[in-house]
Parts: C-alpha cells; sequence; structure tokens
C-alpha cells in the first residue's frame, strides 16, 4: 500500500527545498546518472506534517539535520504542476498526475561540508553547487520551471527584502509570458483568498 498522500484530483502532496548559504547563493543538487539539476524535494508520507516531511527529506537527500539549518520561510499554499503525459504511469492507482508542493527556504547555518548524499539507501544526488538566484529555474527540468518561479517569486524577499534579483534578460520572451501569467494568478487568488478569510479549494493538509 502507498504512503504518499494523493488527493482526488490526482496530484501528490510534496515538499520542495530551497537552501541557501550567507551570500543568497542556492543549493542545487545533480541528479544521480544524469545531467539533471534540481532544489531537494520528495513526498509526504501519511501521518507527517509539510515540516516534519521536509526535515526527512533535507536529510535523506542532502544529510542535513534540523541543527544545520534554519527556516526562513514557507509558502502560503500549495503550488501545483502537471507531469508530462510520457512520465504519468497510467496503471499506478491511485493514478498521480503531478505534484502538489509546500515550498521552504532554509539558511545553512551548519559547515558546508555537512552536505553528504549517503544518508540514503538510493541516493537521489551525487553533486551539489551554489548558484545565483534565478539560475535553478534555467537548469531544472521544462515541466517544473513554472513552480520554481512561482516558489522563488514568494521565498525570494526572505533573502531579498529590497528586492528580488532581476530576471536573466536572455529568458525567452515565451518564458517570460508564461510566468508573469501565473505570478498574476497566484497574487489574484491570494486577494480573493483575503478578501473571504479563508480557502475553500485547499487546505493545508493534504
Amino acid at each position: 500500500m502507498s504512503t504518499d498522500h494523493i488527493d482526488s484530483e490526482g496530484f501528490r502532496a510534496n515538499v520542495g527545498i530551497i537552501l541557501c548559504n550567507g551570500e543568497g547563493k542556492l543549493l542545487l543538487a545533480g541528479r544521480v546518472g544524469s545531467k539533471g539539476w534540481q532544489f531537494p524535494q520528495g513526498g509526504m508520507m501519511q501521518g507527517e506534517s509539510s515540516e516534519q516531511a521536509m526535515y526527512r527529506e533535507l536529510h535523506e537527500e542532502v544529510g542535513l539535520t534540523e541543527a544545520d539549518v534554519e527556516i526562513l520561510g514557507t509558502t502560503s499554499d500549495w503550488l501545483r504542476y502537471r507531469l508530462p503525459k510520457k512520465f504519468v504511469r497510467q496503471h499506478s492507482m491511485p493514478l498521480c498526475i503531478g505534484q502538489k508542493q509546500r515550498w521552504f527556504i532554509l539558511r545553512l547555518t551548519a559547515t558546508e561540508d555537512r552536505v553528504r548524499f549517503d544518508q540514503s539507501e538510493t541516493p537521489e544526488f551525487d553533486r551539489w553547487r551554489w548558484v545565483e538566484f534565478w539560475h535553478p529555474v534555467t537548469e531544472v527540468i521544462y515541466f517544473k520551471r513554472r513552480v520554481y518561479v512561482r516558489a522563488l517569486h514568494e521565498l525570494g524577499p526572505h533573502l531579498y527584502p529590497e528586492g528580488l534579483p532581476p530576471r536573466p534578460r536572455w529568458w525567452p520572451k515565451r518564458w517570460r509570458a508564461a510566468f508573469d501569467k501565473d505570478l498574476a494568478r497566484a497574487e489574484n487568488r491570494q486577494a480573493d483568498i483575503g478578501s473571504e478569510g479563508f480557502d475553500d479549494r485547499e487546505t493545508n493538509n493534504p
């Protein structure tokens, strides 16, 4: 029996982790056996809170513990992305069509030699590096780009309270148009929630 949370719409509850250092750079990790790079992330197990899942994934994927980091913030709502059809396991039950994520932004308070990949029987990553704020958007697999922008946009002010770094000028216009549309939609939705005092579509629990 699966221990994952998959909601009635087919979205698996998940946590994403943005880890920064004292210079405001972000940890990007390389996937085992591939050229892919991404932020640490992983599914929430039944009975876990999002914070518990975050600490578990932090330790399993990059070897860090609660004592090694400081939580700076978390997203106010789920951020969702759909899997392309070729990645959907059509015969699995319940069917998972994508992820809904709670994102956390953390600051590393320990020395960086605490980062390690041997805390899991099947490591997710085999390398890592510090990168500039918007760089992960350009390296992550294409179907996660838009949710990365939303997470960085919402949580970035914890690192840059006077304003986020400018986006790379070379980003294609189609990227900018899609990102701006997503951010405007998210802001409108938050305004609607604020005026009504609650969100009757989603709750804080999977």
